[in-house]
Order: structure tokens, then C-alpha cells, then sequence
């Protein structure tokens, strides 16, 4: 998964000319999943591989929910490929009509499985898994894409009492680059220390 990241350059590492993330940290990397949705290699082995996943990890489910915006896409083929009802969550309810903030039949009671594509501090995934357990939904964990295997979203994702599962990871994914060459030796301490504190780092 690493590998497909660098190459469709879903993932960029920029160790000396950082990013700025929309919570205002700065970061050598950046992580945009939805590029995965243009290439039909990869996008086919996410759904084959989250599929898989889940059911090693979680067993028979009977719904899946993405979590808007970029997990309705990968949870709507990962939905396919079990054939399973689908679901998504808002970030907030919906400010008119009826007012949803989980858009889809009612599968309240159903054992369900949340779709993420990247996992940071974990808040804004377990905002929808806490949505769907107060509709009556049995989450038995969520699956995504790529974490970048912060301390804060490991601590998170225990006190909701909430496993998660990844395809792929901050460590083998630096791992992968240096040995690639994607990125020089000397990067990787930068790399390092940033994961350590990030919202601090560069400050």
C-alpha cells in the first residue's frame, strides 16, 4: 500500500518545504486518498484489501458507513464488494430537510463497520462512529486506508472503546521511501521527529 501511496503521489514527502495542515500544524507530509479514486489498480486493491480486512478483523457485518466526505467513496466499494447495505455520516447534521446526519436506510441494529481513507488524531472518525452508536448502531470497529500512527489517535480510539485496522502505516510507509529512495537518508530524522510532536514541529 506504501508503494502505490508514493508512486500515484497520493502521499508527498516534502521534509525541507513543509505543508501546512488546515489545523494549522506544519508537516513534511501530506496524504490526499482520494487521488486513489483515479487509478483503477489501486482503488481495485483498496476495495480488495479493506474488504479482507474487515473480515479477518471483524467477521460477519451486516452495514458499512463511510464517513464523509472521503470515506463514502472507498466504504461505497467496499459495501459492493461484500454486498452490503451502505451508509454514510455527516460531519454535522444536515442544516435542512430532515436533518440527518447519517444519510441512508435505517440499519440501526445492525453490526457495522466504519470506512475511513486516513486516520490523524482520530477525533473526526470517532465523531461518527459515537453518531452511529447513539443511533443505535453496533460498531464493532473501523477500517482506512493509512494512519500516521499518532500517539493521541491510538489513546482516542481506546477510550471509545473502538479498534481500527489500516492498510498501511506512517513507519512502513517511511521505511518503504527511504529504501526507494524517494526520500534521502538524512530526511528520515526529520521524518521521525516530526510523528514525536507534530503540533509542535517546525514551529
Amino acid at each position: 500500500m506504501a508503494e502505490f501511496l508514493l508512486q500515484i503521489k497520493a502521499i508527498k514527502l516534502q521534509p525541507n518545504n513543509p505543508f501546512t495542515w488546515a489545523s494549522g500544524w506544519k508537516s513534511p507530509i501530506y496524504c490526499d486518498n482520494r487521488i486513489t479514486l483515479s487509478h483503477p489498480t489501486v482503488r481495485t486493491y483498496i476495495r480488495q484489501q479493506l474488504t479482507k480486512l474487515i473480515q479477518e478483523k471483524f467477521g460477519a457485518v451486516g452495514c458499512i458507513a463511510g464517513v464523509a466526505t472521503a470515506g463514502i467513496p472507498q466504504g461505497v466499494l467496499v459495501a459492493q464488494e461484500l454486498g452490503l447495505p451502505f451508509i454514510y455520516v455527516r460531519a454535522k447534521p444536515k442544516e435542512h430537510g430532515r436533518g440527518n446526519m447519517i444519510e441512508g436506510d435505517d440499519m440501526a441494529g445492525k453490526r457495522v463497520v466504519v470506512i475511513e481513507d486516513l486516520i490523524s488524531t482520530g477525533k473526526s472518525s470517532l465523531q461518527a462512529v459515537d453518531a452511529l452508536r447513539d443511533a443505535g448502531y453496533d460498531v464493532c470497529g473501523l477500517a482506512a486506508i493509512f494512519t500516521y500512527q499518532f500517539d493521541v489517535a491510538t489513546d482516542n480510539f481506546n477510550e471509545a472503546k473502538c479498534p481500527f485496522v489500516t492498510l498501511s502505516n506512517y513507519g512502513a510507509l517511511i521505511k518503504y521511501a527511504e529504501k526507494h529512495q524517494y526520500i534521502a537518508p538524512e530526511d528520515t530524522a526529520i521524518l521521525t521527529k516530526w510523528r514525536e510532536n507534530p503540533s509542535t514541529w517546525g514551529q
